[in-house]
Protein backbone atom coordinates (compact mmCIF):
# COMPACT_ATOMS: atom_id res chain seq x y z
CA UNK A 1 0.00 0.00 0.00
CA UNK A 2 2.97 2.32 0.42
CA UNK A 3 3.12 2.42 -3.38
CA UNK A 4 -0.22 4.19 -3.45
CA UNK A 5 0.44 7.94 -3.23
CA UNK A 6 -2.74 8.79 -1.35
CA UNK A 7 -2.00 6.25 1.39
CA UNK A 8 1.51 7.48 2.13
CA UNK A 9 1.66 8.72 5.72
CA UNK A 10 2.49 12.34 6.38
CA UNK A 11 5.31 12.39 8.91
CA UNK A 12 6.21 15.00 11.46
CA UNK A 13 9.79 16.17 11.27
CA UNK A 14 11.68 14.58 14.13
CA UNK A 15 13.04 17.29 16.43
CA UNK A 16 16.65 17.04 17.50
CA UNK A 17 17.61 17.13 21.13
CA UNK A 18 20.38 19.37 22.42
CA UNK A 19 22.81 16.49 22.01
CA UNK A 20 22.04 16.24 18.31
CA UNK A 21 20.26 12.90 18.71
CA UNK A 22 17.10 12.34 16.66
CA UNK A 23 14.05 11.64 18.82
CA UNK A 24 11.56 9.12 17.47
CA UNK A 25 8.07 10.48 16.81
CA UNK A 26 4.88 8.88 15.58
CA UNK A 27 3.48 9.99 12.20
CA UNK A 28 1.37 13.12 12.58
CA UNK A 29 -1.25 11.65 10.25
CA UNK A 30 -1.39 8.22 8.64
CA UNK A 31 -3.96 6.39 6.50
CA UNK A 32 -3.69 2.62 6.33
CA UNK A 33 -5.78 -0.50 6.00
CA UNK A 34 -6.91 -1.92 9.32
CA UNK A 35 -5.93 -5.26 10.83
CA UNK A 36 -7.73 -7.53 13.32
CA UNK A 37 -5.51 -5.99 16.02
CA UNK A 38 -7.32 -2.68 15.44
CA UNK A 39 -10.76 -4.22 16.07
CA UNK A 40 -11.19 -3.06 19.67
CA UNK A 41 -10.27 0.55 18.85
CA UNK A 42 -12.66 0.43 15.89
CA UNK A 43 -15.50 -0.90 18.01
CA UNK A 44 -15.01 1.69 20.74
CA UNK A 45 -15.39 4.54 18.22
CA UNK A 46 -18.33 2.86 16.49
CA UNK A 47 -20.17 2.07 19.72
CA UNK A 48 -19.99 5.67 20.93
CA UNK A 49 -21.01 7.05 17.52
CA UNK A 50 -24.01 4.80 16.87
CA UNK A 51 -25.52 3.54 20.12
CA UNK A 52 -26.43 7.05 21.29
CA UNK A 53 -28.22 7.67 17.98
CA UNK A 54 -29.79 4.36 16.93
CA UNK A 55 -29.30 2.12 19.96
CA UNK A 56 -27.19 -0.38 18.01
CA UNK A 57 -24.00 -0.66 15.97
CA UNK A 58 -23.74 -1.57 12.27
CA UNK A 59 -21.01 -4.07 13.18
CA UNK A 60 -20.44 -5.80 16.50
CA UNK A 61 -16.92 -6.63 17.68
CA UNK A 62 -16.93 -10.20 16.35
CA UNK A 63 -18.20 -8.94 12.96
CA UNK A 64 -15.46 -6.30 12.83
CA UNK A 65 -12.85 -9.00 13.45
CA UNK A 66 -14.57 -11.19 10.83
CA UNK A 67 -14.29 -8.57 8.06
CA UNK A 68 -10.79 -7.43 9.04
CA UNK A 69 -9.64 -11.05 8.78
CA UNK A 70 -11.39 -11.71 5.46
CA UNK A 71 -10.87 -8.45 3.58
CA UNK A 72 -8.59 -5.95 5.38
CA UNK A 73 -7.84 -4.31 2.02
CA UNK A 74 -11.43 -2.99 2.00
CA UNK A 75 -10.91 -1.05 5.23
CA UNK A 76 -9.17 2.24 5.89
CA UNK A 77 -8.20 3.86 9.17
CA UNK A 78 -7.06 7.39 9.88
CA UNK A 79 -4.46 7.53 12.65
CA UNK A 80 -3.16 10.68 14.30
CA UNK A 81 0.02 10.23 16.34
CA UNK A 82 -0.71 6.50 16.44
CA UNK A 83 -4.32 6.85 17.64
CA UNK A 84 -7.26 5.78 15.49
CA UNK A 85 -9.57 8.76 14.91
CA UNK A 86 -11.77 7.59 12.01
CA UNK A 87 -12.34 4.46 9.94
CA UNK A 88 -14.28 2.78 7.15
CA UNK A 89 -14.94 -0.96 6.86
CA UNK A 90 -16.21 -2.61 3.69
CA UNK A 91 -16.64 -6.03 2.11
CA UNK A 92 -17.42 -7.35 -1.38
CA UNK A 93 -20.95 -7.94 -2.63
CA UNK A 94 -22.02 -9.72 -5.83
CA UNK A 95 -25.55 -8.46 -6.50
CA UNK A 96 -26.97 -5.27 -7.99
CA UNK A 97 -28.64 -4.18 -4.74
CA UNK A 98 -27.99 -4.90 -1.08
CA UNK A 99 -30.00 -7.52 0.76
CA UNK A 100 -30.16 -8.59 4.40
CA UNK A 101 -27.36 -11.11 3.76
CA UNK A 102 -25.00 -8.25 2.80
CA UNK A 103 -24.83 -7.23 6.47
CA UNK A 104 -22.71 -10.26 7.37
CA UNK A 105 -21.30 -11.76 4.15
CA UNK A 106 -18.15 -11.10 2.13
CA UNK A 107 -18.47 -12.31 -1.49
CA UNK A 108 -14.90 -12.64 -2.83
CA UNK A 109 -16.06 -12.81 -6.46
CA UNK A 110 -18.13 -9.63 -6.16
CA UNK A 111 -17.31 -6.31 -7.81
CA UNK A 112 -19.37 -4.04 -5.55
CA UNK A 113 -17.79 -2.80 -2.32
CA UNK A 114 -20.39 -2.66 0.44
CA UNK A 115 -19.38 0.07 2.89
CA UNK A 116 -20.67 -1.17 6.23
CA UNK A 117 -19.66 1.72 8.45
CA UNK A 118 -17.89 5.07 8.55
CA UNK A 119 -17.29 6.52 12.01
CA UNK A 120 -15.28 9.39 13.46
CA UNK A 121 -14.08 9.71 17.05
CA UNK A 122 -16.23 12.15 19.05
CA UNK A 123 -13.25 14.40 19.88
CA UNK A 124 -12.57 15.21 16.21
CA UNK A 125 -16.08 15.45 14.76
CA UNK A 126 -17.31 18.52 12.88
CA UNK A 127 -13.85 18.92 11.32
CA UNK A 128 -14.59 17.41 7.89
CA UNK A 129 -12.72 14.21 8.66
CA UNK A 130 -15.57 11.96 7.49
CA UNK A 131 -15.63 13.42 3.99
CA UNK A 132 -11.81 13.46 3.74
CA UNK A 133 -11.64 9.82 4.78
CA UNK A 134 -14.35 8.85 2.30
CA UNK A 135 -12.48 10.62 -0.50
CA UNK A 136 -9.29 8.74 0.34
CA UNK A 137 -11.20 5.47 0.59
CA UNK A 138 -12.71 5.92 -2.87
CA UNK A 139 -9.25 6.71 -4.24
CA UNK A 140 -8.02 3.50 -2.62
CA UNK A 141 -10.83 1.48 -4.22
CA UNK A 142 -9.90 2.85 -7.65
CA UNK A 143 -6.57 1.06 -7.37
CA UNK A 144 -8.21 -2.31 -6.65
CA UNK A 145 -8.77 -4.03 -10.01
CA UNK A 146 -11.91 -5.90 -8.90
CA UNK A 147 -13.81 -2.89 -7.52
CA UNK A 148 -16.39 -1.43 -9.90
CA UNK A 149 -18.69 0.50 -7.56
CA UNK A 150 -19.28 1.29 -3.92
CA UNK A 151 -22.62 0.66 -2.21
CA UNK A 152 -23.92 1.77 1.16
CA UNK A 153 -27.16 2.18 3.04
CA UNK A 154 -27.88 5.10 5.33
CA UNK A 155 -30.69 6.83 7.16
CA UNK A 156 -32.44 9.67 5.35
CA UNK A 157 -30.72 12.45 7.31
CA UNK A 158 -27.29 11.25 6.05
CA UNK A 159 -28.22 11.30 2.35
CA UNK A 160 -26.98 14.90 1.80
CA UNK A 161 -23.59 14.04 3.34
CA UNK A 162 -23.06 11.09 1.01
CA UNK A 163 -24.34 13.05 -1.98
CA UNK A 164 -21.60 15.60 -1.30
CA UNK A 165 -19.16 12.67 -1.37
CA UNK A 166 -20.39 11.80 -4.88
CA UNK A 167 -22.90 9.05 -4.08
CA UNK A 168 -26.30 8.88 -5.77
CA UNK A 169 -29.47 7.56 -4.18
CA UNK A 170 -30.87 4.34 -5.65
CA UNK A 171 -34.06 4.45 -3.60
CA UNK A 172 -35.28 2.62 -0.50
CA UNK A 173 -33.05 -0.24 0.65
CA UNK A 174 -34.68 -3.60 1.23
CA UNK A 175 -32.54 -4.05 4.35
CA UNK A 176 -34.11 -3.09 7.66
CA UNK A 177 -32.69 -3.16 11.17
CA UNK A 178 -35.40 -3.15 13.79
CA UNK A 179 -37.61 -0.14 13.05
CA UNK A 180 -34.95 1.62 10.99
CA UNK A 181 -35.36 2.09 7.24
CA UNK A 182 -32.53 3.07 4.90
CA UNK A 183 -31.76 4.67 1.56
CA UNK A 184 -29.39 2.73 -0.69
CA UNK A 185 -26.66 4.76 -2.41
CA UNK A 186 -23.89 4.01 -4.89
CA UNK A 187 -20.72 5.56 -6.27
CA UNK A 188 -19.04 4.33 -9.48
CA UNK A 189 -15.42 3.25 -9.21
CA UNK A 190 -13.36 3.81 -12.33
CA UNK A 191 -11.54 0.91 -13.98
CA UNK A 192 -8.09 -0.05 -12.79
CA UNK A 193 -6.43 0.58 -16.17
CA UNK A 194 -7.73 4.16 -16.35
CA UNK A 195 -6.52 5.03 -12.89
CA UNK A 196 -3.15 3.35 -13.46
CA UNK A 197 -2.53 5.75 -16.33
CA UNK A 198 -3.77 8.78 -14.45
CA UNK A 199 -2.90 8.46 -10.77
CA UNK A 200 0.23 6.39 -10.50
CA UNK A 201 -1.56 3.35 -9.05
Amino acid sequence: LSALPFLKPVHLRSPRSSGGQRRHTLPASEFRCLSPEDAVSVFEIEREAFISVSGDCPLHLDEIRHFLNLCPELSLGWFEEGRLVAFIIGSLWDQERLSQAALTLHKPQGSAVHIHVLAVHRTVRQQGKGSILMWRYLQHLRCLPFARRALLMCEHFLVPFYQKCGFEALGPCEVTVGDLAFVEMQHPVRGHAFMRRNSGC
